[in-house]
């Protein structure tokens, strides 16, 4: 799985599963809240040699999003 494609998977799982505002501006920005959230908490447990660069490019789609 690319960064593009793992950075769309968690932005639609967060989105359907804890997105219930009516307006969808809020829900875009809380969806990508919690993305950027799990690839800090993600990127803060793991080293350099294991997957670093792969968790900060899907944190760089997450914002392009």
């Amino acid at each position: 799985m690319t960064p593009k494609e793992k950075a769309k998977k968690l932005y639609n799982d967060a989105y359907m599963r804890w997105c219930h505002e009516l307006s969808h501006d809020k829900n875009v920005l809380t969806a990508k809240n919690i993305c950027i959230y799990i690839c800090n908490e993600v990127l803060g447990y793991m080293g350099a040699d294991r997957g670093y660069a792969f968790w900060t490019e899907v944190k760089q789609e997450i914002k392009k999003l």
